[in-house]
């Protein structure tokens, strides 16, 4: 259970702080009121050597206490001390606000809690949805996790610093410890945006995921181009961009996806799902795969996060690859249905495996893994009546080699 937080008042804080001035050994009093009169951008304190450390614009300085009782009651005034000489409160950090700032949902100023010397007041920053990569440096500086690393390089201004490419590192060196399938895919991804890793250091990560499933769901999050595969377009892809250049040039979205799909970067896209599909880990990774082909596509289907029905979405597939209406009344698309009166007829076939395809996203699991808790074996036998349709769109649209 973690700790409340005290609104308090200047008469109960001036209180506070002199109890803790009491409790405090006198040393570590004095040196800590000299620390926090700085203006410092950053505290941690480092519980196993009892010792507090500052980022300070000069560099690092540090206060090594003296405990006069047991090192946690003790820790628990400096905390009280720090939070009375930051806010104004000797409560801290609301530690019992987990989900609630982990989800982005907080309100305090993001430079006081990095200066708090709590590690969920750290985490409740990373999460913050806009973090520049200044006060990124300052949370990394000050926690240093796997989970923090993440959450970091999810801000486009810490992937293009500095420190962008120093996270990659470090989650590079701590992945073959990684123990979460998730994670580890979320690893991959991560690390493969932009120039933070080296092409050299991109297919070592593919040719781990021979062994380890979960890679090959990060590779499908992250650009096509991070797949070190050699598949040429799709036979018929110059006809498909023939036939629907006045549409490309109009921005349609569906002659748009179609033709990607179609072309080199889309057919190596196809080949790594179906290496995801073979094996995959537990539901959670399933469940990131989905939401990797719902990203890929991302088109207006009645559904926003994916259908769930597979009849329906192979019925549909069906009647809108001809212009039709649905079994539930929907309309093809407008944008759709000018897609099907370009091409080819020779071509329905394609476009109906694609349309399955693209129907597809994490609301499509939930007839799958609703009231299961089922991994391996067990769940891909529940996983079948959906991943082999799948699979067979994406065979199609592969065709020839």
């Amino acid at each position: 259970m973690g700790r409340r937080c005290s609104d308090g008042n200047n008469g109960g804080s001036q209180k506070s702080e002199a109890v803790t001035a009491m409790q405090l050994a006198s040393e570590d009093m004095l040196r800590l009121n000299v620390l926090l009169a700085q203006p410092l951008q950053a505290l941690r304190i480092n519980e196993s050597t009892m010792t507090v450390h500052a980022l300070t614009a000069k560099g690092e300085a540090k206060v090594q206490l003296h405990p006069t009782v047991h090192d946690t009651r003790y820790l628990r005034w400096v905390r009280e001390l720090i939070s009375t000489k930051v806010t104004g409160s000797p409560g801290g950090y609301p530690v019992f606000l987990q989900r609630w700032t982990r989800m982005g949902q907080n309100t305090t100023r993001l430079e006081q809690l990095l200066l708090l010397g709590e590690p969920e007041a750290v985490v409740a920053v990373v999460h913050a949805p806009q973090l520049s990569a200044e006060l990124a440096r300052r949370a990394w500086w000050a926690e240093p996790t796997p989970h923090n690393a993440r959450r970091l390089l999810e801000k486009p201004d810490v992937v293009g610093s500095e420190l962008g490419q120093v996270l990659a590192a470090f989650l590079l060196e701590f992945l073959p410890f990684e123990a979460i399938p998730l994670d580890m895919a979320d690893t991959v991804h991560l690390c493969l945006q932009g120039e933070l890793i080296s092409t050299a250091e991109q297919k070592k990560l593919w040719n781990r995921a021979r062994r380890k499933q979960p890679f090959y769901v990060g590779f499908l999050l992250a650009d096509s181009r991070t797949l070190p595969l050699s598949d040429p377009a799709h036979p018929s892809h110059a006809e498909v961009c023939t036939a629907l250049a006045p549409a490309l040039a109009a921005d349609n979205p569906f002659a748009h996806a179609f033709s990607i799909a179609l072309s080199a970067g889309g057919r190596r896209w196809l080949r790594t799902l179906l290496l995801a599909l073979e094996k995959p880990a537990d539901q959670e990774v399933v469940i990131a795969l989905f939401q990797a082909i719902q990203k890929r596509f991302n088109l207006p289907f009645p559904e926003s996060r994916g259908v769930r029905d597979m009849a329906l979405a192979q019925q549909r597939a069906a009647a809108w690859s001809r212009g039709e209406h649905d079994d539930q009344g929907h309309a093809c698309p407008q944008s759709l249905q000018t897609v099907v009166q370009a091409l080819p007829p020779a071509l329905q076939l394609l476009l109906e495996a694609w349309l399955l395809l693209a129907q597809m996203g994490e609301d499509s699991l939930v007839p799958v893994f609703g009231g299961s808790d089922a991994v391996g074996s067990v769940m891909r036998k529940h996983l079948e009546p959906l991943s082999k349709p799948v699979s067979r769109a994406a065979v199609c649209l592969l065709g020839a080699t």
